[in-house]
Formats: structure tokens, C-alpha cells, sequence
């Protein structure tokens, strides 16, 4: 569309668009709603990735060492385990600090110290940190192959010695998966829907106007010319259905996202930097965009015929 064009074309659509205010004012909507939720999924798949990153640091290895193992194999191990594949860092933890963790853990640690006379049977371990806690399977059966822990383990038992939340992590990435496969289905979906209303709404303009079109090609107006108020029209709906959408997300993330936050305190963290939302923002209004142009273009390539 030239820059002499653009003028008519922002008039024309303009004029259009009031003249045609119900069908103009369902093309926004629907836009608008359709890129709501697009917005809402990533903002939601942004925040679940958190919530699940944090959870994921949780996730560490604990392997027990038998007491009989000396000092000096118990080194030797923790420094096999620190060169290991996928290690972030590794933990030694001695027989008293598995106490005082216990302790901490169980309000009748006392009476069940006094019931063994004070022995304390609770193993030395190391606690590992995974550089990807999605890997915490070959992880681990990297340790338990290793021949040097086979000697030692707690009570020379491989599998019990070497331990971890297997069924609770499996499940976590497991919805992981599916959550995301799910957002990127959806958005694709409303994406096409979008697409598809703005196609349709331009083809009903042209539909409406076509006598109008056939003088203008008479007296020698390009197609460009022609097409220029259509495409505007066009961008100016899905433009509108984009800001409505920036609009009510940015509420969303002033009002109710501290309000979920404070209900939910410190067991998850849903709240997302200002550059998560702003990138958003800026795929929204791409998004739109891009609907707004190729949604017109096609429909006056299929339904621009005079």
C-alpha cells in the first residue's frame, strides 16, 4: 500500500467501520477474546514453568554408605560422584546431621533415639544436585553401575541405597509434557480462529461493496488502491481485539496474580518478571498483526473478483 494510499485507506476503513459497527465490533471481539487466551495460556505455561523449575531444584539424590566404609572410601566416592555426568554439586552428610535432620522433621525424633538407648542408625549419605533434574533416572543409575559404591552401599543393598522421589518426578515432568503440548495446540487453534473471523468478516466488506469495486476498477483505480482500505480495515480490527487483550492482562497481572500470590504465600512462586509480560505483549500485538494482514489478503485474493 503506498504512503499517498494510506490516507484513503485509514478514511475509507474508518467510514466502514461505523458504517458496518456490529459485524466490525464482532471481528474485534473475537479477536480479542481469542488472543485473550492466547495470552492468558503463555502467561500460565510462563508461570507453571516456574512453579515447576523451582520444584524441579528440589529434586535431589541421596546415597547412603554403609558404616563399616572408612573414611577414605567415603572421600574417595564423594569425589567419584562430584565428576560424575549432570552433577551440579554434591553433599556430604554425616551420621549426625541425618540426626539433627530427622530431628527437625519428626516431633518424636526424642523418644525414638531413647527407645534405641542413643545409637543413632541412620546412615552417612551424600545429597546431589542435578544440573537437569529432568535426567534424574540415568542419574542415578549412573551411581548405582558404579562399582565403587556397590562396595559401600548401606547395608550392601544397591537399589535402597541409592534414592529418590522416582514416581512423584516421573509424574511431574510427565504433566509437564502434556501441559505444554496442550498450550501450544490452543494457541495454535485460536490463532486459526482469529484468522478465519477476520477472513470472513473482510469478505462479507467486500461482498457489500462490490458494485462500488467494479467502478472503481472501471475508472482505472490499481489494486492496490482498492485492496488498501480492506487490508486497513482489517489490521485495525485485529490492532483493537489486541489492545483490548494487552488490556485486560495487564489487570490481570496487577490485580489477581498478587492476590494468588498472597493466597498461595511462599509454597509457589507465580509471580513472573515485567520483560515475561512485555514479551507478551509484543507477540499479542504481532500476533494481530500478522492476522489482521493475511486474514484481508486472502479473502480479497479469493472474493476480489469483478
Amino acid at each position: 500500500m503506498a504512503p499517498s494510499n494510506l490516507g484513503y485507506s485509514l478514511k475509507e476503513a474508518g467510514s466502514h467501520f461505523a458504517r458496518n459497527l456490529t459485524t466490525s465490533l464482532g471481528a474485534v471481539v473475537t479477536i480479542f477474546l481469542s488472543l485473550f487466551i492466547i495470552g492468558l495460556f503463555i502467561v500460565g505455561s510462563a508461570m507453571i514453568t516456574s512453579v515447576v523449575g523451582d520444584i524441579e531444584q528440589e529434586v535431589t539424590i541421596s546415597v547412603y554408605v554403609s558404616d563399616d566404609a572408612d573414611d577414605d572410601e567415603v572421600e574417595a566416592l564423594g569425589e567419584k560422584l562430584e565428576a560424575m555426568d549432570n552433577v551440579q554439586s554434591v553433599e556430604f552428610k554425616s551420621k549426625d546431621d541425618a540426626r539433627r535432620d530427622f530431628e527437625s522433621m519428626s516431633s518424636n525424633a526424642e523418644e525414638t533415639f531413647s527407645a534405641l538407648d542413643g545409637e543413632n542408625p541412620l546412615p552417612r549419605s551424600f545429597v546431589i544436585t542435578m544440573q537437569d533434574p529432568s535426567q534424574v533416572s540415568d542419574t542415578a543409575d549412573a551411581i548405582k553401575a558404579d562399582a565403587e559404591f556397590r562396595r559401600i552401599a548401606d547395608n550392601g543393598d544397591v537399589d535402597e541405597s541409592v534414592r529418590y522421589a522416582q514416581e512423584e518426578v516421573s509424574r511431574l515432568f510427565q504433566i509437564t509434557s502434556y501441559i505444554r503440548i496442550a498450550a501450544v495446540v490452543l494457541v495454535a487453534l485460536l490463532t486459526f480462529i482469529a484468522f478465519i473471523f477476520i477472513n470472513n468478516t473482510i469478505r462479507l466488506s467486500i461482498t457489500a461493496r462490490r458494485r462500488e469495486i467494479a467502478i472503481m476498477r472501471l475508472v482505472g483505480a490499481s489494486n492496490g488502491f482498492i485492496r488498501g482500505p480492506f487490508i486497513t480495515e482489517g489490521v485495525i480490527q485485529a490492532l483493537l481485539g489486541s489492545a483490548l487483550a494487552i488490556g485486560v492482562l495487564e489487570l490481570f497481572r496487577n490485580i489477581l496474580v498478587p492476590a494468588l500470590q498472597n493466597s498461595l504465600g511462599s509454597l509457589f512462586n507465580v509471580t513472573l518478571p515485567l520483560e515475561t509480560y512485555l514479551m507478551t505483549y509484543g507477540a499479542l500485538l504481532l500476533v494481530g498483526i500478522v492476522i489482521g494482514l493475511f486474514g484481508s489478503a486472502i479473502a480479497m485474493r479469493r472474493y476480489l473478483k469483478v
